[in-house]
């Protein structure tokens, strides 16, 4: 996948959201799990409250008494972080916790009412910050009132360190639910991307001419698209069979002319005028080849899944052209890989190797050479001839449109042209390069093709 692909960047969305849900989820279970916390911890504040206002006594003197004390050991060990105090405002009198050592809780001023418990966030001992909860109890001495105020107090670290640990063990499974959410994305994404992929292979069954149309059952998001691919496909038929009908009617407007300028060539050179019949020859071959490479032309469709082997087409071709009274005359050789396959229609091969076998024989002084065989770029056909060659500054002009380099010499000049056409819709290559046999190597490379089983 690439950075414009669209399957990685639906993926790189939902793992950024699902990364931002389980952030924000649990910073909102921190928070809710200290806010828990400390409802708890406030409870438990409230009960020693109770129980040490329960278990207050005084003495025939006045003084104050605790018995028995609160029973948890951290009010005995000093510095625990739990502590609790009683303050008698009237007579100064204070007891405290023996966790409280030589301090003692600095509480407000504030004014305490009946059964009214306050909160407070208070500085402790070694610098330690203290959730307090304090109240006032009046209790009956010799017939009057006697209010005490009543603290207890405890070290809000006790409630950081428990959120901490709460966040530590739940990290690890915010991490596995995240992972497992990603996979679920994925999921969600490959599964949602499937029409598109459809879509895909319809269009590369079409490519290779297995299917004409794509399907209708797509999803109703992908189906406008699959309507307009094929609204464009029939927009393509018929603008092929438009060009298609042009080049027959040109073929069959072009016949009656040449059997015409046929005629009248002969009838010329029945009386003896040879230069001005061959003149008229050379031009209806002439108008012979465009029709013929306008009809090329139009007939080009190249498809994927075809396979066509190289050894008996030339084969053919050679044998072929071998009984013509110029390909008797030379000398032939072809070495042709027997499991070399090209991705090309038989016909179009036929068209192509053809017609740059008939211009090898044509300019060949004695000898034609074929190989053919694999080749990095896919399979390659190499046709070399022994003659005069084209030289390397006049090779590119020879490949256009009705390029001649020998006005002398018959033809129109629109073979390597056909050639070239034929080679260029399969996504092939066409070089001209010197033989070393001394004349011209037609030297062309075709995408390969598996070989069939047997």
């Amino acid at each position: 996948m690439t950075r414009r692909s669209l399957r990685l960047r639906l993926i790189a969305g939902s793992a950024l959201s699902i990364a931002a849900a389980l952030v924000l989820a649990g910073l909102g279970l921190v928070f809710l799990f200290e806010r828990h916390v400390e409802r708890r911890v406030d409870g438990e504040l409230e009960t020693y409250l109770r129980q040490i206002a329960g278990n207050i006594a005084f003495d025939p003197d006045g003084a104050i008494r605790l018995s028995p004390q609160p029973a948890d050991p951290r009010f005995d060990q000093p510095l625990s972080g739990l502590y609790w105090q009683i303050e008698d405002e009237k007579s100064g009198q204070r007891l405290r916790s023996r966790s409280l050592w030589d301090t003692a809780l600095t509480l407000p001023a504030d004014s305490l009412g009946r059964l009214v418990i306050h909160r407070h966030e208070l500085p402790g001992p070694a610098g330690t910050q203290l959730v307090v909860r304090e109240r006032e109890v009046l209790f009956p001495d010799r017939g009057a009132e006697r209010p005490l105020r009543l603290a207890v107090a405890i070290d809000r670290a006790e409630i950081a360190r428990a959120t901490r640990d709460f966040g530590a063990d739940m990290a690890p499974s915010l991490l596995l639910l995240g992972l497992a959410l990603l996979a679920a994305g994925w999921l969600q994404v490959r599964v949602g991307l499937q029409p598109l992929e459809a879509v895909r292979r319809g269009v590369e069954a079409i490519h290779a001419g297995t299917l004409k149309r794509l399907a209708s059952d797509y999803p109703d998001e992908v189906l406008p698209l699959a309507e307009e691919i094929n609204d464009l496909l029939d927009a393509q038929e018929k603008a092929i069979e438009r060009s298609r009908g042009r080049a027959a009617d040109l073929a069959h407007g072009l016949r009656t002319p040449l059997s015409v300028l046929a005629a009248d060539a002969r009838l010329l050179r029945a009386r003896g005028e040879s230069e001005i019949a061959d003149d008229i020859d050379e031009l209806a071959e002439t108008m012979r080849r465009h029709a013929e490479r306008a009809i090329a032309q139009t007939r080009l469709r190249p498809r994927r899944g075809l396979s066509v082997a190289l050894a008996p087409a030339i084969a053919r071709l050679v044998a072929t052209i071998r009984k013509t009274p110029r390909g008797e005359a030379l000398e032939w050789a072809s070495d042709i890989a027997a499991d070399a396959r090209a991705a090309i229609d038989e016909g179009d091969l036929i068209e192509l190797a053809g017609n740059l076998i008939e211009n090898a024989a044509k300019w060949a002084r004695g000898r034609v050479r074929i190989s053919g065989g694999a080749a990095p770029g896919g399979v390659v056909l190499r046709i070399e001839d022994d003659g005069p060659g084209i030289p390397e500054a006049k090779r590119e002009a020879a490949l256009r449109r009705g390029g001649r380099l020998d006005l002398s010499a018959p033809g129109s000049g629109l073979g390597l042209a056909i050639v070239g056409d034929i080679v260029e819709s399969y996504g092939g290559e066409l070089h001209l390069e010197e033989s070393e046999l001394g004349g011209l190597c037609a030297r062309v490379v075709l995408p390969a093709a598996a070989a069939r089983p047997a």
